[in-house]
């Protein structure tokens, strides 16, 4: 029987962390990394396991004395934390083992520090490097030599988490992207041909999910409709699910902006009760998404990208993205564009971000051979991309002063509004909306659940605010919407809209000092 101990490292203040949103929902983490309750679930029951996730609580280095393996998995911006766990691990002489999708695009980081890494997805080679240690012949790199077949993947273990102190569950339907953006690495680790899971497999996990009191999940797939034709086979197992189950869940994915182009498939979500996606739009500027290669986003007889979005808003969908600045056809002007574009769009939620190569993908490749790569780990200017028609300082620079007006508040809560309040975002034929249209008793509880919601989360976003200027604007803004709408959800969205913005507020502050990563 093998001892084991599965860690997934704290993260820096990032946009995807939601690092204050968490404090004023007294959660202690956004979501769960998927990566360590499906490894547990792929380790035998005659082993012993333990996950740790430092975002929910602190590593116990006795506790790790009495383990045989010690396994880290981690992200680009997880890649210090990993470095400083494996020091100390080492110093205590205990064998460790690394994977994740930054030891897959940058094997030798760790040096001697790991003993063992795996490169890409681990659900086969995560067994076999176990009975191989059994055995005391085990490798010290692991590889696939094909793609997981998804569909033979069992449920995670989510019981081994501390899932109370989470303010989001999350569930993977699928692997793969079709697409061949030039600066993505998903391509590298997951492949270009979506893999989907079945519907025994998906609803077995909501079943687990609901079991440990989650109501608000993110599906972590890469681009949820990767394989349009079987994610609407699985939607409407979804929708049967949520119906019989009067809809314990709210879901939010990411998915690519051709989504607008399927009439269908967004029914199907709004029915599966999926409020919000992420769409990867990156640019306004046309030559620089074909530059990178994101043809998916320029598309004349789909209709312009700002259609495209709207299209996705009307059909009940909250659109939420990511942009970059700095590609090679960006020039000074790119800053305003973005600006624009944006608040024509009505997003209010922006992972903004400066280009960044990322190791074994394209763009990485194209630049070492133009030499415009900087080979730092930290680079001066927040990117390694020495970008071609603007200066590394004039960069930075925009891409700060881009994210401070963005989320000036009359910028934040004019898209917002036109969202919520002037009928930007159609939320009738979302599934729960339907369910409840014709249930008196269940729509009186359900708001009831958001009025008491609404006075709690408020009371603590009105705590965790520090400054007097933002409590009075998050309380005129609150106050507005509640004039305008009957509706309890409405309120509370806005409360935690609200907090969202003060998250970001607290990130750019971050950023400018140097303490927090914008990924």
């Amino acid at each position: 029987m093998a001892r084991i101990a599965l860690i997934n490292p704290r993260f820096e203040i990032s946009y995807w962390g939601m690092e204050h949103v968490v404090q004023i929902a007294g959660k202690q983490a956004n979501m769960p990394a998927a990566a360590l309750p499906l490894l547990a679930a792929l380790t035998p029951t005659t082993d012993s396991m333990i996950l740790i996730d430092e975002n929910v609580q602190e590593i116990d280095y006795s506790v790790l004395d009495h383990v045989d393996i010690v396994g880290i998995t981690g992200m680009n911006v997880q890649r210090h934390r990993i470095r400083e766990i494996l020091e100390v691990l080492k110093q205590r002489g205990k064998f460790t083992v690394v994977g994740g999708a930054w030891v897959t695009v940058q094997e030798d980081y760790f040096g001697d520090l790991a003993d063992v890494i795996f490169v890409g997805e681990a659900d086969e080679t995560w067994p076999a490097f176990l009975e191989e240690w059994r055995g005391g012949s085990w490798k010290p790199r692991y590889e696939q030599t094909g793609k997981t077949d998804v569909t033979k993947l069992p449920a995670p273990r989510f019981d081994l988490l501390r899932m109370d102190q989470y303010l989001n569950g999350s569930i993977q339907i699928s692997r793969g992207c079709p697409f061949l953006c030039e600066f993505c690495d998903i391509i590298v680790t997951f492949g270009r041909r979506p893999r989907i899971k079945t519907s025994r497999q998906i609803l077995a996990e909501l079943d687990a999910l609901r079991a440990v009191g989650v109501a608000t999940v993110f599906i972590v797939d890469d681009n949820f409709i990767g394989n349009k034709h079987a994610i609407k086979e699985i939607l409407k197992d979804v929708i049967g699910y949520q119906q019989i189950n009067r809809f314990p869940f709210r879901f939010f994915t990411e998915a690519s902006l051709d989504l607008a182009e399927d009439d269908e498939l967004m029914r199907l979500m709004t029915e599966a009760n999926i409020v919000a996606v992420f769409i990867g739009i990156e640019s306004p500027n046309e030559d620089s998404l074909k530059e990178t290669r994101k043809n998916q986003n320029v598309r004349p007889r789909a209709g312009t990208m700002l259609n495209r979005v709207h299209k996705v808003l009307h059909a009940g969908i909250e659109v939420r993205c990511g942009m970059i600045v700095g590609f090679d056809n960006d020039d000074e002007t790119i800053f305003d564009a973005q600006r624009r574009f944006l608040g024509e769009a009505y997003i209010p939620h922006i992972l903004l971000g400066m280009l960044f190569a990322i190791p074994k993908t394209p763009l990485h490749a194209r630049l070492v051979r133009e030499g415009r790569l900087d080979p730092t780990d930290v680079p001066e200017f927040g990117t390694n991309v020495i970008p071609l028609r603007l200066t590394r300082e004039a960069l930075q620079r925009g891409h700060m002063a881009l994210m401070r007006a963005l989320n000036e508040p009359e910028s934040y809560f004019s898209r917002l509004e036109e969202l919520y309040l002037r009928g930007r975002l159609q939320r009738k034929n979302l599934g729960q909306v339907k369910y409840l249209r014709h249930r008196s008793l269940s729509r009186l509880k359900s708001q009831m659940a958001n009025s008491v919601g609404t006075v709690f989360y408020f009371r603590r976003l009105m705590k965790h605010v520090k400054s007097e200027a933002l409590r009075r604007e998050y309380r005129y803004r609150i106050w507005q919407a509640a004039k305008i709408t009957r509706d309890p959800g409405l309120v509370l969205t806005y409360v935690m809209k609200c907090a969202v913005h003060y998250h970001t507020d607290r990130l750019i502050n971050d950023l400018e000092s140097g303490a927090a990563s914008p990924y």
